[in-house]
């Protein structure tokens, strides 16, 4: 069964809003539940999906300019929503590499928490999924930033292992080194990715303006 373009966009529209909304209540749970035990590892997941929800939001701007602009200022929004969500991922980067490295030298392990365990646990459940249905949609309606803002998704499943092998090596073995170490990992990841997506849509504008 053939499904329209149009619906394809309001799928799209919708995942973003999914996105933002799982993000934000993800990041008040860490946030509070990080603050309470002391995990700065929690807290740092916490602010980590309020970087997610941010991404959202620009793909949220974009898919509704497919609604309200014109057909020819679509490829313009495109590539400036690209850029956006690229800065994101810098952004994001800078964070964790920040926080693994400060965990490393201070000697802080994450602390273990049942609802840390449980908040990692639903990410890694519920991000690939969303992540592989914003793949599949971007690829579908061609949209580059839908499929920029899937990988970002997706990190945000790694960044969640990240933590749930942090918190679990701490409890179990006492191996508090292995959030910070996964963090640094997924930091290599982040920025590459930014620069991938950026040079995308750099490679883009100079394409037009030949």
């Amino acid at each position: 069964m053939n499904i329209e373009p149009e619906s394809l966009w309001r799928t799209a529209l919708f995942l973003e809003y999914f996105t933002v909304i799982y993000n934000i209540a993800e990041a008040v749970a860490s946030i509070l539940s990080g603050t309470i035990t002391g995990s700065i590892a929690l807290v740092g997941f916490g602010l980590d999906s309020i970087v997610e929800s941010l991404s959202g939001l620009i793909l949220i701007w974009r898919l509704r300019q497919h609604e309200e602009s014109a057909r020819e200022n679509e490829a313009t929004i495109e590539k400036t929503a690209q850029k956006f969500v690229s800065v994101t991922f810098f952004i994001l980067g800078t964070y964790v590499l920040y926080e693994s490295v400060s965990k490393l030298f201070t000697h802080e392990p994450a602390q273990p928490s049942v609802i840390g365990i449980l908040i990692a646990v639903a990410s890694i459940i519920i991000m690939p999924v969303l992540a592989w249905k914003k793949q599949v949609v971007g690829t579908a309606i061609r949209s580059k930033a839908l499929i920029a803002d899937s990988k970002e998704t997706l990190a945000c499943a790694f960044l969640s292992v990240a933590l749930l092998l942090g918190l679990g090596a701490n409890y179990l073995f006492g191996f508090w080194q292995a959030d910070p170490v996964v963090g640094i990992i997924i930091v290599i990841f982040l920025f590459h990715e930014g620069y991938e997506v950026w040079s995308e849509a750099r490679d883009q504008e100079d394409s037009d303006d030949t």
